[in-house]
């Protein structure tokens, strides 16, 4: 199994696991019709506590935000079903969802209503973009953040005290990524494709300043965009300069149409791409032309993860749809606010961020741990090829061995 986990002293690429903590893993729980339980309006003399999430809920990224969403809900109807007390009195978290559309000028807009709103945390954004934009207004008005998709390094290197992060960064996926193109695949000249977004941008580099240290060779980088659906212009580019692997930053809504372009205009090269890739819509939108991609996740498998078979049955009896790829770690997100707030018996975040700073949770995904800038303890990053199933004749991830 491929996996590469990163210590906070190191980007070195080392295949280990994270290791275990002591703490039972906090499982989903079902109600009598196997449906996420409502969130009532507290009665008078309960604490009522807010917890926010904004995620991309129309146009392309839609099903990860959909998905994401979904995940914290079934965190706090759960929560609401334990009848947690604090201080003798009956807790109630209320549940809100926003649509940030996936574009940081609206999820600017969408954090000054959080304010207006008195959360008590957002959990979210799903893009770095966004959640680069909003994090200052969060910040500035003392509500926590705690992401379960960001992984744009910047993210918690901005000296906010209230932004954490449940998984790996880019530039621990950037590391694995280039070391397995260089080291194991080969490749000795590469281009880059991006989508000049924040996550785009910021893998793209990482990638490429690490596969230049292993000692390949940048020959050609091209510009898109994260709504573009046309890539006939920068695969004939891409062509004239013949790499032997192309990686893309970005999402897959155009990481498929690009590799699929590439294929009908015979350009043969390897084609690579990180979290934003590796999904089930990736290989539905690219069909046959995902056999040998290959593509990250910032995390261990889903199958491997220590409560994802009972997490993943709760979640298709609530939602009657699969799991898209972060819902878990937004679960996860959500359920160590709540452990924290639990632990400070309050709310408030000037009461319940020391414990969340020190927290030793055992979730879902793994074990969490924040270092002191709030990134993740031992993030771990899993490296996945698309291999053609003999049985369906449709291409599925698998993990490299």
């Amino acid at each position: 199994m491929l996996k590469f986990k990163i210590s906070a002293l190191s980007m070195a690429c080392v295949l280990a696991l994270a290791a275990c903590g002591q703490q039972q893993v906090d499982t989903p729980a079902q109600t009598e019709n196997n449906q996420p339980a409502a969130t009532p309006a507290p009665a008078s003399g309960d604490v009522k506590v807010i917890i926010a999430t904004a995620n991309p809920l129309t146009g392309p990224f839609a099903h990860w935000g959909k998905d994401a969403a979904d995940g914290v809900k079934l965190a706090v109807d759960e929560a609401n079903a334990k009848g947690l007390q604090w201080n003798g009195q009956n807790v109630r978290f209320e549940f809100i969802s926003e649509d940030d559309q996936g574009d940081p000028k609206t999820a600017v807009t969408v954090a000054a209503g959080f304010v207006d709103k008195k959360v008590n945390v957002v959990v979210g954004h799903l893009t770095t973009g966004p959640s680069m934009a909003a994090s200052k207004t969060y910040d500035e008005n003392g509500i926590p953040e705690i992401v379960y998709s960001v992984t744009g390094p910047d993210f918690t290197n901005q000296g906010f005290k209230g932004t954490f992060r449940v998984i790996a960064n880019d530039n621990q996926q950037g590391v694995a990524l280039a070391d397995y193109a260089v080291n194991k695949l080969g490749v000795k000249k590469f281009a880059v494709v991006q989508d000049k977004t924040a996550y785009g941008e910021g893998l793209a580099n990482s990638f490429a300043q690490s596969a230049k240290d292993a000692g390949a060779e940048l020959i050609d980088t091209q510009y898109t965009t994260n709504s573009a659906t046309e890539f006939g212009a920068i695969v004939t580019a891409l062509k004239t300069s013949n790499p032997d692997l192309v990686f893309y930053g970005g999402m897959d809504a155009q990481a498929a149409p690009l590799l699929r372009e590439m294929r009908r205009q015979g350009l043969n090269a390897k084609f690579m791409g990180a979290d934003g890739v590796q999904t089930p819509e990736f290989l539905k939108l690219s069909k046959e032309a995902a056999e040998g991609a290959f593509a990250s996740t910032t995390g261990m498998p889903k199958e491997q993860m220590p409560g994802y078979a009972t997490f993943n049955e709760a979640y298709k009896k609530a939602y009657n749809q699969e799991v898209v790829a972060y819902s878990p770690y937004a679960y996860d997100a959500t359920n160590v606010i709540i452990e924290a707030m639990n632990q400070a018996q309050s709310g408030e975040p000037e009461k319940y961020l020391p414990k969340l700073a020190a927290i030793d949770y055992q979730g879902v995904t793994g074990r969490i741990q924040f270092q002191a800038n709030g990134d993740i303890q031992n993030g771990i990053v899993t490296l996945y090829e698309g291999k053609m199933d003999a049985e369906s004749k449709e291409v599925k991830w698998e993990v490299l061995q």
